[in-house]
């Protein structure tokens, strides 16, 4: 039992292993770290509904997210209600303190994943969250320079930034706004940054949502969505060196390196120089207060321009209501084109016919050459079915590039999967394997057959 603040939390199991790799921590551990960064981890969830990503038996372990808060909570705790895409709702916890912050990372919450909202206004965002992903084979280097130019862009447009590392392979820069735009239009207003990022560094930078499209390091516009979250400064990410998630200055920045922020380092960097976000008024409610925190309406012009120039809205994530002037929602490698052929002209497997107009139009279907390889709750027995597959298929294998195997991270309604591809492009046509059963094939999503069932 701890005393925090006049408090007592309960540590269950405080000595269970949460970290067994590179370092060896325990749940404990975990909450005395987030009580030494308290002020720093608050300044970036407080007053804000959390989705609650529960890593229940270790960092090693698969998590669950839990939206509802638990049924019983303590004084210290209260809750908001959200609403979300699907018009359910939920009462999502909020965490004002730091007995509030070890009562959560008890139930395995080492990532705190805020709403981009105060809740006093939950369908206004104070956010706009910049996620800066590095595609397979793609360099930190790479990633340092998308979020110096991202900074040029928003300096440009009069907007501050607070970068910070993901704790993982990329950067999050966040840019404190006024309060005043909806969840759609601030996402219309990231994708503008993202596609005028594109323009500058075109050979690094893309803004396209399939990852079939993608090339260098992706600025995920959709991360602005209604209900979509990211991992806040100092979560702890399940990589074996217990990485941290890192405010940084934007002057560390061209220099970082995010395995320099671990549970073991991050301690002394906060005692020594504090949390660079909370140092000066930087805080999203101490900008408004101050007259600081960002107009939108720049990048909203620019979001007009782009519009005016015939770029229309992008994909949404799968289980959003299609937006108006969305691009259709499919991968390319299973769109459609339409053809149009001369008289007695013959496409690809058409029968001749015995009487043939002038002209003729018909839709065919384009495919990129793409197999799914693998599907599975467990990210490990995936890679592992992708490494048989290229054992029986050496030659192909052989001839793929890095960002040729698209690791797919599937999120359901409250748990994660994994789905393996590989794009055959760089194969030529005679030496490219056929579609076969994905081995494993475990779709969580996919319907259980009837009992009975041969399906």
């Amino acid at each position: 039992m701890l005393t925090i603040e006049g408090h007592e939390v309960r540590i269950s199991h405080p000595g269970k292993l949460y970290f067994t790799r590179e370092v060896q921590l325990s749940k404990l551990d975990l909450v005395r770290y987030f009580l030494t960064v308290a002020p720093g981890a608050l300044a970036g969830i407080a007053d804000r509904p959390i989705v609650l990503k529960r890593f229940v038996n270790g960092a090693d372990a698969e998590p669950f997210y839990q939206k509802r808060a638990p049924s019983e909570l303590p004084s210290f705790l209260r809750t908001a209600t959200l609403s979300f895409p699907s018009g359910r709702t939920a009462e999502e916890v909020v965490v004002d303190s730091a007995a509030g912050l070890a009562w959560v990372v008890n139930l395995g919450c080492i990532e705190l994943h805020p709403h981009p909202v105060r809740t006093s206004d939950l369908d206004h965002p104070d956010q706009l969250r910049v996620d800066l992903d590095p595609g397979p084979g793609v360099d930190f280097a790479s990633v340092r320079l998308v979020a110096l130019e991202t900074k040029a862009v928003l300096d440009e447009l009069g907007l501050r930034a607070l970068p910070k590392t993901s704790g993982s392979r990329g950067i999050h820069v966040n840019v404190p706004i006024q309060p005043r735009w909806s969840f759609t239009e601030v996402r219309r207003a990231a994708l503008a940054l993202a596609r005028a990022v594109e323009r500058r560094v075109p050979a690094l930078a893309s803004s396209k949502w399939w990852k079939e499209e993608r090339h260098g390091v992706f600025l995920d516009y959709n991360q602005n969505a209604k209900d979509r979250t990211t991992a806040s400064a100092y979560s702890v990410r399940p990589l074996p060196d217990a990485r941290v998630s890192a405010p940084l200055e934007w002057t560390e920045v061209p220099d970082c390196n995010p395995a320099d922020f671990t549970v073991l380092t991050m301690p002394a960097r906060f005692a020594r120089i504090g949390d660079p976000h909370t140092s000066s008024p930087v805080d999203s409610a101490e900008f408004v207060d101050h007259g600081i925190a960002g107009d939108l309406d720049r990048l909203l012009d620019l979001a007009a321009r782009d519009e005016a120039e015939g770029l229309g809205d992008a994909p949404w994530p799968p289980h959003f209501k299609k937006g108006e002037g969305e691009a259709p929602r499919v991968a390319p490698s299973r769109a459609r084109k339409t053809v149009v052929k001369a008289a007695g002209e013959k496409l690809d497997g058409e029968q001749p016919a015995a009487v043939k107009p002038a002209r003729t139009v018909r839709t065919v279907r384009t495919k990129m050459p793409l197999l799914t390889i693998a599907n599975s709750p467990d990210k490990e027995v995936a890679l592992a079915g992708l490494d048989r597959w290229k054992t029986v298929h050496t030659d192909a294998a052989a001839l793929l590039a890095v960002d040729d195997v698209l690791v797919d991270r599937m999120r359901g309604r409250s748990s994660i999967w994994y789905r393996i591809r590989v794009n055959l492009r760089n194969v030529p046509e005679e030496l490219r394997p056929v579609q076969q059963t994905p081995d494993p094939d475990d779709d969580p999503t996919r319907p259980a057959a009837a009992p009975g069932s041969t399906a």
